[in-house]
């Protein structure tokens, strides 16, 4: 069959080379048919193996089917359809190449049977998703892309060295089920969790993320963290630790969101935090828990990306991202506030919205485990995610006071790419059986039952109304808020002067010291051997005779006594 001879990663690739080439409607046909393409053909390829052969020795697969690879390329494909309509009309002619290429990987890490062909993709995703954020050419956008390749290079180094350690113990490249027995599997865990966005790393995401362009973040969004998760899905199920690091990453955003300011990085801390919701389902690690943190990495991508789209539509109408800059846009622009009010009902799980039926199988994964304090943070988390991407971004974006701007909704394709997303943000919160018949797990869940709705109508609701009664000190003002990332923006290059000030003083102090012991050894060595210096003067037969007796006897007398 032609699905298995076709890789749908290098598909993406090479699109990715050929929009570098093409202008106008040629360029605009490949970058929305590519995707079409290979969704088709992951949709038809039969599952096993397809690809497989050796390099240097080791056995790759660098292409293989199954229930969770197919549901995350499923996912990925549509995310770049969408993502290439809405950035159609971008003017960088690198952005959509370079986003194709980060996606071609991410599509190769996904469909990689092996450890090795795993790496490749990996460093590929960080190269191209380096060049998506390269290309908003700005000057804190290029600094922002150097910070981000130096993390993910890190990240890299150590998957890479966990990657060397696991095949030379076990002569195996198959990438299945890892124990964390050995040094090698903490380094694999350690260089996935750079990527997810975990602790202390977590900064370089909303660093990097929103100093994109208005359309570079959508892409963005989606490949990187959710690789990731995919991974830790595939190598890492029921791993405990991923428990407590998802709930940290869970809070984290929720806090750094709340006292955030610009709008694109609450929407990237916010990530974070959706991120950590997953993560803490692969560390449930039951069949209802991953099964749930697969579902919401789907939804995630699509609400996400129609919450950056709808901020990406501002950005492009006003060129404004500060929370404290915008507001009464919805008078202007109804559609995008519309659409940015659906991402935010399905990120906060609202019923009726593809959140609800994603999020709710990892809080009823942590009751079928008595995970009591597990599903109070839970419950207490899906609150804090309506305050700060729920209501405080439509809010502060598109409502509160009038800003007195008054831009115009943005283009045709942008407008389609987010009523697309919106329309799956609520399709699949209604008609979520297709997504059901995706997952790794088969399931008889059904998330509407009546407790689990108003469960959850209450604690949105209630925390709503917490909302605008702490609204005055919710309120935005022109501040920065100081994350971990200030340890090396800030503190690094501190000490990097101070160090070099201090080497610089001390060579300064060496120099001096040497230059003054010079001159006092030439002084002495004048004084001894100058023109009228005692071993400069003539001296008589008697004399030296004198001393040669002298300097013989006090050998003989060094020798023999």
């Amino acid at each position: 069959m032609a699905s298995a001879l076709l890789h749908p990663g290098l598909l993406i690739v090479i699109a990715g080379f050929a929009l570098a080439l093409l202008r106008g409607r040629a360029r605009a046909a490949v970058a929305l048919a590519a995707p079409l393409a290979v969704l088709a053909l992951i949709l038809a390829a039969p599952a096993g193996i397809a690809w497989s052969g050796t390099w240097l020795g080791l056995e790759i697969r660098p292409l293989a089917y199954d229930a969770l690879s197919r549901l995350f390329a499923v996912v990925f494909a549509i995310m770049m359809f969408a993502g290439a309509l809405f950035a159609l009309n971008q003017q960088s002619r690198l952005e959509l190449p370079a986003a194709f290429v980060y996606g071609g990987a991410a599509l190769g890490a996904l469909l990689a049977g092996d450890l090795v062909t795993l790496f490749v993709c990996w460093e590929l995703m960080a190269v191209g998703s380096t060049l998506v954020i390269w290309s908003a050419g700005s000057s804190p956008a290029y600094r922002a892309s150097m910070r981000y390749l130096a993390i993910h290079l890190l990240g890299g180094v150590l998957l890479f060295a966990g990657i060397a350690g696991h095949v030379a113990a076990t002569g195996s490249t198959e990438f299945g089920r890892l124990a964390l027995d050995t040094p090698a599997h903490w380094l694999i865990l350690a260089g996935f969790l750079v990527n997810a966005g975990a602790p202390p790393l977590s900064a370089w995401l909303p660093d990097a993320y929103p100093e994109a362009s208005w359309s570079g973040m959508v892409f963005l969004s989606a490949f990187t963290t959710k690789t990731a998760v995919y991974v830790l899905l595939r190598g890492f199920p029921g791993t405990e630790l991923l428990v407590w690091v998802g709930l940290f990453m869970v809070f984290y955003g929720i806090v750094y969101a709340l006292l955030e300011n610009d709008m694109r990085r609450i929407l990237a801390y916010s990530i974070v935090n959706q991120v950590g919701f997953m993560v803490t389902g692969i560390g449930i690690g039951t069949e209802m828990a991953l099964n749930g943190a697969a579902a919401h990495a789907f939804t995630h991508i699509i609400y996400k990306a129609l919450l950056l789209m709808s901020a990406g539509s501002v950005l492009y109408a006003t060129q404004k991202r500060k929370c404290t800059d915008l507001g009464g846009l919805f008078r202007t622009m109804p559609l995008t506030a519309l659409c940015g009010g659906i991402g935010a009902l399905a990120i906060s799980s609202f019923p009726l919205t593809s959140g609800f039926v994603s999020k709710s199988m990892i809080s009823q994964a942590a009751g079928d485990e008595h995970l009591l304090w597990v599903w109070l943070a839970l419950a207490a988390a899906t609150a804090g995610v309506f305050l700060h991407a729920g209501i405080k971004f439509p809010w502060f974006v598109f409502f509160q006071k009038d800003s007195g701007l008054r831009p115009e909704e943005p283009p045709l394709n942008m407008r389609l790419a987010m009523l697309l997303f919106a329309a799956l943000c609520i399709g699949l919160g209604i008609f979520y059986e297709p997504l059901y018949a995706l997952l790794p797990f088969g399931t008889g869940y059904v998330p509407y039952t009546g407790s689990h709705v108003v469960v959850q109508l209450e604690l949105l609701l209630f925390s709503g109304l917490a909302f605008f009664v702490m609204l005055p000190m919710l309120r935005r003002t022109l501040t920065i808020t100081l994350d971990v990332d200030w340890f090396y923006r800030r503190l690094a290059p501190l000490l990097v002067r101070a160090c070099s000030l201090a080497l610089r003083a001390m060579g300064e102090s060496l120099g001096m010291a040497k230059d003054g012991g010079m001159r006092r050894i030439k002084a002495a060595t004048h004084a001894l051997h100058g023109p009228q210096a005692l071993f400069a003067r003539t001296w008589t037969t008697g004399g030296m005779a004198l001393w040669a007796a002298l300097l013989l006897a006090g050998y003989l007398l060094v020798v023999y006594v």
